[in-house]
């Protein structure tokens, strides 16, 4: 059942982000012809892409804090789900057993990092470099908020053993 939340949240993201980027292929594949033709016509050197007003590298030193955030969260996470497990409660988001694999789970926990980076990625090609910020400071927020209740929940203890 867990996932397929993921599935869910994936076909989600995907109907809503789809149609902008259906529209800017469109755009892309109509100017295409004209911006090549004005090109060839024109006999003075191309600017490069880098120059355009507007653009900007990936990697900039904004990103490069975000994303440090988002890995700083994201360990931030892993020990606090492990201390909670430690004191006997349950996860909610995965299964125990993949979070008592220590391995395993900390493979999940750089997949979210990775992934974080990767739809900032996508943002980022598309020109939608408010939602790529964004990406990241909404992962941030809500991982350290996730690890803030993991560390903030009452150790759970069993229930006493009552006698014959």
């Amino acid at each position: 059942m867990k996932p397929l939340r993921a599935i869910q949240f994936i076909s989600l993201f995907a109907i809503v982000c789809g149609p902008s980027v259906q529209r800017l292929r469109a755009q892309e594949l109509t100017l295409a012809p004209a911006a090549n033709l004005a090109a060839a016509s024109s006999s003075a050197p191309t600017p490069k892409a880098s120059s355009v007003k507007g653009e900007r590298r990936f990697w900039d030193e904004t990103n490069d804090w975000l994303f440090a955030g988002v890995a700083a969260s994201r360990t931030l996470d892993y020990f606090s789900t492990l201390n909670m497990r430690r004191r006997g409660r349950q996860e909610i988001l995965l299964t125990n057993e993949v979070v008592d694999n220590h391995a395993a789970f900390a493979v999940i926990e750089a997949a979210g990092t990775a992934t974080s980076i990767g739809v900032s990625y996508l943002f980022h090609h598309y020109g939608h470099h408010k939602l790529e910020r964004w990406t990241s400071i909404v992962h941030i927020g809500l991982t350290t908020g996730g690890a803030v209740r993991n560390y903030s929940l009452k150790t759970a203890h069993p229930a006493p053993a009552t006698g014959p």
